[in-house]
């Protein structure tokens, strides 16, 4: 086991995360806890009493209340989550022709898959090191792919090296290395996704999607939450007490890069798109966590019926509490865009809100669903802009650029997505999901549709 994969199961490196988490959180930390925090980070790494205390301190912290002046209203059940919505930003469910589904469902999974690949090889690259290598690569603004081919010298500037792949993957994903969609995690739990609605149709429950991860995915094969509620489902605690116990990562961006797939089989019922991307988010996430997770999906929903970018926005916004930090942060990017603050204005205010030398801020969900809102509003409808402004705003390229590239993708559809972004795809994409291996992304798109054929929800 690597480093970085340990890092994820010991709770000796999971203090200081929690203690950030309960601070968003709105909780009053007793003065025992915050001086056995100082205790904790003056202990020796290898201090057997390291761990246990640091498992206590993340159970105690977990039972800390909230301050009297904490504002905002963030339930993580759904039926107060429902409580919480806006009226006013809710929205009814609309119809699209058949017959453009088909298009739009092949796009969505291609748009998604580009802007993943997009951004995978940069993942964890400062936006000072990204705008570096583009701009002296001249690629920038970005217009294509980005390729190890370079000036040796610009390479090494930047660190710019082939080998040491993530997730199975034996060079890293430049577009020199690769001959079709590589694997990710974004991409895995959208197959994941399929696979749960084709076996257990659309009321499939948390259990269900639990069930599916132990069985179809390996362990190494998640992260951060996703690798704390895998191992809380191997010890026989399920949902939802899989999201909240030990789980210092559980408003992070994993539930966020979960869900399209409940958008695309929703075409138009973004109600009932959140709602299936909450019974999927509740395994590991809480709070924020859950809520990006109900807005991505929801704004699938509706980029299938209007090219609308406002529109499709509020859409996800009308399925989460009025009154949460997600909402917040994504009305202070609708608002900017309203008031004409130019694209690099509106990054620079994202970075000056949360640190991309962080951890807990470069992967959180509001950090990454503000670059997600940005993008899709200045691309301007268009994939190339869009996953290129992505992965230029920095924090979790390929995240950002995957969800966003997959709203453009169902919008548009596959025969208006240029084909200098969608040929390098070679129409396959390599799975970590048990019995996918490389499949064909129009073979995803096809499944998808027979799916919706059978949606009970739509009309």
């Amino acid at each position: 086991m690597k480093a970085s994969e340990q890092y994820y199961l010991q709770y000796s490196h999971h203090v200081e995360i929690e203690r950030q988490q309960a601070i968003d959180e709105g909780k009053n930390i007793s003065a025992e806890l915050a001086a056995k925090y100082e205790k904790l980070v003056l202990m020796q790494w290898n201090d057997p009493q390291r761990e246990e205390m640091a498992a206590t301190y993340i159970d105690e912290m977990g039972k800390q209340p909230l301050r009297a002046d904490f504002s905002f209203v963030e339930p993580s059940n759904l039926p107060e989550i429902l409580m919480e919505r806006s009226a006013a930003e809710l929205s009814a469910v609309q119809s699209i022709p058949y017959e453009d589904l088909a298009d739009k469902m092949y796009g969505a999974w291609l748009g998604r898959s580009a802007g993943c690949l997009l951004g995978q090889p940069i993942e964890g690259w400062s936006k000072e090191r990204i705008m570096g290598l583009l701009r002296e690569t001249g690629n920038l603004p970005v217009h294509y792919y980005i390729s190890s081919e370079i000036d040796p010298e610009i390479a090494k500037k930047y660190g710019v090296i082939n080998e040491g792949g993530s997730y199975g993957n034996e060079c890293v994903s430049w577009i020199n290395n690769v001959k079709h969609m590589v694997e990710d995690d974004d991409m895995n739990y959208t197959i994941i996704g399929l696979a749960v609605v084709e076996k257990y149709g659309y009321d499939f429950s948390p259990d269900d999607v639990a069930e599916s991860w132990l069985n179809l995915l390996p362990l190494l094969r998640t992260c951060t939450a996703e690798r704390i509620a895998y191992r809380n489902l191997a010890n026989r605690l399920d949902p939802p007490l899989s999201a909240t116990y030990r789980n210092v990562y559980r408003e992070w961006i994993g539930a966020q890069i979960r869900v399209d797939l409940y958008g695309y089989i929703n075409p138009g019922n973004p109600a009932k798109a959140a709602e299936m991307a909450w019974r999927d988010a509740s395994i590991s996430h809480v709070k924020n966590g859950i809520y990006g997770a109900m807005w991505t999906a929801a704004m699938l929903a509706m980029a299938a019926v209007t090219d609308n970018r406002q529109d499709v926005i509020k859409a996800g916004l009308g399925q989460i509490p009025a009154n949460c930090r997600l909402a917040e942060d994504i009305r202070s990017v609708l608002n900017w865009y309203e008031e004409n603050v130019n694209f690099d204005t509106v990054v620079e205010r994202i970075h000056q809100k949360y640190d991309e030398s962080n951890p807990h801020h470069w992967c959180h969900t509001l950090s990454n669903a503000m670059i997600v809102a940005a993008s899709l509003l200045y691309g301007e409808g268009e994939l190339e802009a869009t996953i290129g402004l992505a992965i230029i705003s920095g924090f979790d390229t390929d995240c950002n650029a995957a969800t966003a590239g997959s709203i453009v993708g169902m919008q548009k559809g596959a025969r208006s997505l240029p084909e200098k972004w969608v040929k390098p795809l070679n129409d396959k994409i390599r799975s970590g999901v048990d019995g996918f291996g490389i499949v064909s992304l129009s073979h995803l798109a096809e499944r998808t549709m027979k799916l919706i054929e059978n949606n009970p929800y739509l009309k």
